[in-house]
């Protein structure tokens, strides 16, 4: 049997590569709306993350979402993601 080829995504935050099953899809839609993508399908511009708050700091820090996804990102956007991932982190 052969095996199936793992695809491979890095977080933005650590930078650690990991599979793209462990870590979260950020989206940027083509109307502009970021928004978190958990099934890694809707159309956009994505950038990955880890399950970790501490990754999310460390983006929102050097602005890494911001460059990955080429836009702007307010405050209460990264807020708003902060939930969703502890949220997920819970689960």
């Amino acid at each position: 049997m052969k095996t199936r080829k793992i695809p491979m995504r890095s977080c933005v935050g650590c930078t650690a590569s990991k599979s793209k099953k462990e870590l979260l899809r950020i989206v940027r839609s083509p109307e502009g709306e970021i928004s978190l993508d958990p099934v890694g399908k809707k159309p956009g511009r994505g950038a990955y993350i880890c399950r970790d708050p501490e990754c999310l700091k460390k983006a929102r820090k050097g602005k890494r979402l911001e460059k990955s996804l080429e836009c702007e990102i307010s405050a209460d956007i990264y807020d708003r993601l902060a939930e969703e991932i502890e949220s997920e982190a819970g689960k």
